[in-house]
């Protein structure tokens, strides 16, 4: 046996006697600064550990430190676009940056279409006529969920050759007293025939079936934008003159408005957005030649107010969007200062603005149609979706590492000789 193997198994094992004299509990706090992919490799070490890594409060405080730490990172979603049918496996790729690494994974299925942000580490694709998918890129675990009602009137609106199809948003969330994830359909009643104002569907994982819930929102929506989840309920803009914020608590599954949101009386439906920056509800208004951002504030006792974030000078992000047509879309708040930007297309590159100096710098140009996803890399998978679903899949293939800094698709994700995201 050579010196070198055998210093190194020494070495092991020095580590291995030292680890074995801390206590458990200063063991489990180093393992919960941990990323998640380390953590995956470590759960093999004894069962001590792994029982550790996979209790729930282990979970949820490694998650914690995790977004106070580094923050978001985020993932391009490659999505089916023109005549793409979905079966070239490249269409059905996401690439996950991060501080450290690139990870390029191949979807089970392929949407045209992605829920908001991410949940716990699952991400949402789904399309009108296909069944969607909930996925853990980190993990490759993944599950499938068949078409709803509305899903299905669409489809025969397609076939009667009415092409003027209304604008369905899915929203996912979890209901965070149970520990269940919620896919949601909350759409406008008349444009599909329907009675009522608006009509919601849910799908339960445990009976694998569509429900509605009644009753609904009593206001009709802004249909343009998805769904926004945050601490347990999802969020649309109302479609009204003076539009508010409604929410839905996915664990009682009621509607309520929250607030009016800070735009002034019969505002343009199409130069809004709605998003989470740093664990927050944040809404914007483009109105050429700036952008507004503001911040929900709600931690005072009964006063829910909107804080001015910042205001976007758009004449000086030309260069990179040209005149947009519709809002800039907020992604994430990179490093606490850095606010990352996507233009209206999904071929638009991405580019940060600094909080501070008010500079903008490019960050990626696709190109291919991706879409940015803020996304907090976690292997929880909940209580209904969990290890022993029996519908568990564990097919998605081509898992590619490419450590340090590089290149995606001739795309350069990281700033010119500097770091990833």
């Amino acid at each position: 046996m050579s010196k070198k193997r055998i210093g190194s198994r020494l070495v092991s094992k020095r580590h291995r006697s030292i680890v074995d004299s801390l206590p458990h509990d200063v063991v489990a706090l180093i393992l919960e600064k941990l990323p998640v992919k380390p953590l995956l490799r470590l759960r093999s070490v004894s069962k001590l550990w792994k029982s550790t890594i996979d209790s729930r409060p282990f979970k949820e405080r490694q998650l914690i430190n995790r977004r106070q730490s580094q923050g978001p990172d985020v993932l391009m979603v490659r999505l089916n676009y023109h005549r793409d049918d979905g079966r070239n496996p490249d269409s059905r790729k996401i690439v996950l940056g991060s501080s450290t690494q690139v990870c390029t994974a191949t979807f089970p299925v392929s949407g045209s279409m992605f829920c908001y942000g991410s949940c716990d580490g699952l991400v949402c694709v789904y399309c009108i006529y296909t069944p969607s998918v909930v996925v853990n890129p980190l993990t490759r675990w993944h599950r499938t969920f068949h078409l709803s009602y509305c899903q299905h009137l669409l489809i025969q609106k397609y076939k009667r050759k009415e092409f003027d199809l209304p604008s369905l948003k899915l929203g996912f969330g979890k209901d965070t007293v149970k520990g269940t994830f919620k896919p949601v359909w909350l759409y406008n009643s008349s444009e599909f025939g329907l009675n009522n104002v608006t009509t919601c569907e849910v799908f339960d994982f445990c009976s694998n079936a569509w429900r509605f819930v009644v009753p609904a929102s009593p206001y009709r929506i802004n249909a343009h934008h998805k769904p926004v989840y945050l601490d347990g309920s999802l969020y649309w803009f109302t479609e009204c003159e003076e539009p508010m914020v409604l929410s839905f608590n996915l664990h009682t599954e009621t509607f309520q408005v929250v607030c009016k949101a800070p735009f002034a009386y019969r505002c343009d439906p199409l130069q809004l957005t709605m998003c989470v920056l740093n664990n927050r509800l944040c809404v914007s208004e483009k109105k050429w030649p700036t952008q507004v951002i503001w911040s929900f504030d709600s931690s005072g006792s009964g006063n829910k107010t909107w804080k001015k974030l910042c205001s976007i000078d758009l004449t000086l992000t030309v260069s990179y969007f040209k005149e947009p047509a519709l809002a800039l879309s907020p992604i994430a708040i990179l490093e606490k200062k850095r606010l990352l930007l996507q233009g209206p297309d999904w071929v638009d590159p991405l580019v940060t603005y600094n909080l501070h100096s008010k500079c903008y710098k490019l960050l990626y140009k696709p190109i291919k149609p991706r879409a940015p996803v803020s996304y907090f890399q976690r292997f929880h998978l909940g209580v209904v979706i969990s290890d022993s679903d029996p519908q568990i899949g564990n097919s998605i293939e081509g898992i590619k590492m490419i450590l340090g800094r590089g290149l995606v698709e001739s795309g350069r994700l990281g700033n010119p000789g500097g770091s990833l995201l």
